[in-house]
């Protein structure tokens, strides 16, 4: 676990909603046509910040390389989810004493 990687990933607003979304992604992304077990599809992130995908695209390479999300590729699209046991990895980190 890179804990500066994570902490430079959640400095950003933008990268903090993304993973609220993903924490429940039927409440936020229902429309999508892909089972929701697979991810959330970057174009329904790109939809929901209003932001362009090339700026959306560099915020979910910041989650991913503080490995905050997984990516999954099926045909031509990708799907983000939450990396829980990294998270909480983080989390339990932050509250131990240091």
């Amino acid at each position: 676990m890179d804990i500066d990687a994570i902490h430079k990933a959640l400095a950003n607003p933008v990268r903090r909603q993304i993973l609220a979304w993903l924490k429940t992604p039927e409440a936020y992304f229902a429309t999508q046509e892909h089972p929701l077990e697979f991810g959330v599809c970057a174009g329904m992130i790109d939809e929901r910040t209003g932001l362009s995908q090339s700026t959306v695209s560099v915020h979910l390479a910041a989650l991913l390389r503080a490995e905050l999300v997984t990516s999954r590729r099926v045909g031509q699209w990708v799907f983000f989810k939450r990396n829980e046991p990294v998270i909480q990895a983080f989390l339990d980190h932050m509250n131990s004493d240091f």
